[in-house]
């Protein structure tokens, strides 16, 4: 127990006893002799408000301030500055607003400390509005001033704003201080605006602020975000001293550009010159390792992260799942999923969110599920992932149960729910039920947008109610994207409508002329009506333009290697028998019924060379490379950059149920499981 003051203490002795616990840091006595005094003055006040404001008791500081002007006792303006830095550090915008409101009531609002520290505050509470009507007001502005509008500005995501300020402030004839500088560089970063950067870097070195670390990691960062890694080096070898941060920032940087190389090589010097690492640089490596393709080595970085005494923590996990989305990567996925097990991670909802997107990703949808059910809580991002989960395989009916359950638990859905749901619906012909979604949306408070429109064309299209779509698109209260066209022109390959076709592909050749898929579609289109000559100008279209085809390639997994196919690809060593593999997997597939459909093959050639092109293509080749060598497998996965042609979704279902696996072909649009002949999407893709 805390010993109670004397009675009778005179206040200047309280006062005295107050300001020495405030000092110190003992604010537990500092309060009881606050509370013992019978009237604490506007000093007392201010001495135990300051404190904790001071020492991070942000709300208790507030709550202070708001029992005094309970007992009507008048601020002075030192007391509304304290108050001013609580505000900031929380980001309560609506006491923001309040304590502007007193400081203009007292006259305080003049005071060029207090409208720094305001200008400040609003911008922490991201209200750029109340920032600028603080700053106009101001008749005197200093180079904090500046400082903190632009600031304002940048922590607001308005960076144009924040350099358009910082010109202000030159023209006004304030001279800009590290500070400024290392605050409103970050805006160049983010606008990758080369050119203001170097003029930024231009006054640094005439004024002499290149030995300011912060300047100078920041002038780095510019560099290196607008892909001038040789000027971002250039600065960082020029650093008297260098941080951890700015090391971080160049190891990003290489890694970001696919020079793996040199990130790793920096990521060695940083250790044997003794840098400090920290958290941000093992993810950065880690991460680096993965985009990059090389698993095996991230791997070995997280246990290296492990030995080094760092432990990886929710940030690194779920900075690495994102990663681990593809085949290679589906074990590195696996093993992160241990860790999060082993060491009590599991309640950590953007964890187990992640884990619940890379299974998805990788076409682990079961272990999707199961981590999902497992989660004891679960907010919007959760349900919407697990959603979207089943919408890409094909779940439909399951992404819209999921929809109805996140809605009885309570969850507000958001724009990237309805957008699951209605792909989910269009992969699954729920159209009624996706009509029904869409047109709900507005009930829960959520406006549809041109993807939601674009998702509904889907929904319409694939169901064969192309006109409908058509109709829908012309009635679109915004201007129709390349999505809704696309959707269109996507189902009247597969419907046969070659005049609706003709339109949809004609909007896209103007929204996005570059594309060479839209090319491609409509020429397959025209092919399919033995209209030779429009695909044959429709091919020249494309080569007058120089646009040219994305070639198709397929890549499988075996034994912890990633092997590649692109058509007709002779590269492989095993080539001769996956040829010899094929012509004899289709003499047994015609056998069982199949017929190739030579509708899928562009040239006009006769059937018989149309036939042997079929044969040729990348998923097909990795298919029977995969067969080869199941190794006691049961599974076979494989990728594709493209959509999955027709002919060959047909083979690979007939190949499945021949050689008795279960293959998973992931293509640009969705998940395919074939399985005893038959195919998850139901032939409707």
């Amino acid at each position: 127990m805390l010993s109670k003051l004397p009675t009778n203490v005179p206040s200047h002795l309280s006062l005295r006893f107050l300001k020495i616990h405030c000092n110190s840091g003992d604010l537990q006595r500092a309060r009881q002799v606050f509370d013992q005094i019978p009237e604490p003055d506007l000093r007392a006040w201010t001495l135990l408000i300051s404190a904790y404001t001071r020492r991070g008791l942000l709300r208790e500081a507030i709550n202070l301030y708001t029992s005094l002007r309970a007992r009507n006792i008048a601020p002075d303006n030192l007391l509304i500055l304290s108050v001013a830095k609580a505000c900031a550090v929380l980001g309560d915008p609506r006491k923001a607003t309040e304590l502007h409101d007193e400081a203009i009531r007292f006259g305080f609002h003049l005071d060029v400390a207090l409208g720094n520290a305001m200008v400040d505050m609003f911008g922490k509470c991201k209200n750029v509005d109340g920032a600028r009507r603080v700053f106009d007001e101001m008749p005197r502005k200093d180079v904090i001033s500046w400082t903190c509008l632009c600031s304002c500005y940048v922590h607001c995501g308005m960076p144009r704003q924040g350099l358009v300020a910082f010109r202000e402030m030159g023209l006004s004839g304030v001279r800009p201080n590290a500070v400024t500088v290392s605050t409103i560089l970050p805006a160049c970063s983010e606008l990758r605006d080369l050119n203001s950067g170097r003029e930024i870097h231009g006054f640094v070195v005439k004024h002499g602020m290149g030995g300011n670390v912060f300047v100078s990691s920041a002038l780095v960062k510019v560099y290196a975000s607008c892909v001038s890694i040789k000027h971002a080096h250039q600065v960082f070898d020029k650093m008297s001293e260098r941080d951890v941060v700015s090391w971080n920032v160049l190891l990003t940087a290489y890694f970001s550009n696919g020079e793996w190389e040199k990130g790793m090589a920096l990521f060695c010097r940083m250790r044997n010159e003794g840098v400090r690492l920290d958290g941000a640089s093992w993810n950065a490596v880690i991460c680096g390792c993965l985009n990059n393709g090389e698993t095996e080595q991230a791997l070995k970085m997280l246990g290296k992260m492990q030995e080094s005494g760092f432990k990886p923590n929710q940030i690194t996990v779920t900075s690495l799942l994102p990663a681990c989305k593809d085949l290679e990567s589906l074990r590195a996925g696996k093993e992160v999923h241990s860790y999060i097990f082993r060491n009590c991670l599991m309640d950590d909802l953007a964890s187990t969110t992640a884990l619940v997107f890379m299974y998805a990703k990788c076409g682990e949808l079961e272990l999707s599920r199961r981590v999902f059910n497992m989660m004891p809580k679960k907010d919007t991002v959760a349900w919407n992932t697990m959603i979207i989960g089943n919408s890409m395989h094909g779940n439909g009916g399951e992404a819209l149960l999921l929809y109805r359950n996140m809605l009885e638990s309570g969850v507000k859905p958001n724009s990237v729910t309805y957008t699951g749901v209605l792909c989910g619906c269009s992969h699954s012909r729920l159209v009624d039920e996706g009509i029904k979604v869409f047109y709900s949306m507005r009930d829960h408070l959520v406006e549809p947008d041109a993807d939601h429109y674009s998702c509904l064309v889907d929904v319409l299209s694939r169901a064969g109610r192309v006109e409908e779509a058509y109709q829908f698109i012309q009635r679109m209260p915004m201007e129709p994207t390349a999505g809704a066209w696309g959707a269109l022109l996507g189902a009247c390959r597969v419907h046969r409508n070659v005049e609706l076709a003709k339109i949809a592909a004609s909007r896209l050749f103007e929204i996005e002329p570059d594309n060479p898929g839209n090319y491609v579609l409509l020429s397959n289109i025209f092919v399919t009506a033995k209209r030779w000559e429009e695909a044959s100008e429709t091919r020249k279209l494309m080569r007058d333009r120089g646009v040219t085809k994305t070639p198709g390639c397929s890549w499988v997994q075996l034994r912890n290697r990633v092997y590649s196919f692109v058509a007709g690809d002779r590269s492989n060593e095993n080539s001769e028998k996956i040829y010899k593999f094929l012509e004899g997997m289709g003499e047994k597939m015609r056998l069982a019924g199949f017929v190739p459909n030579t509708d899928f093959v562009l040239q006009d050639v006769d059937q018989e060379e149309k036939v042997g092109t079929l044969c040729n293509h990348s998923e097909k080749l990795a298919v029977a490379f995969a067969i080869l060598n199941l190794n006691g497998e049961s599974t076979i996965r494989v990728f594709k950059n493209l959509r999955i042609c027709g002919d060959c979704h047909n083979a690979i279902k007939y190949m499945a149920k021949i050689v008795g696996v279960r293959i998973i072909v992931r293509d640009s649009l969705r998940f395919h499981h074939f399985d005893d002949g038959d195919c998850s999407c139901g032939d409707f893709w």
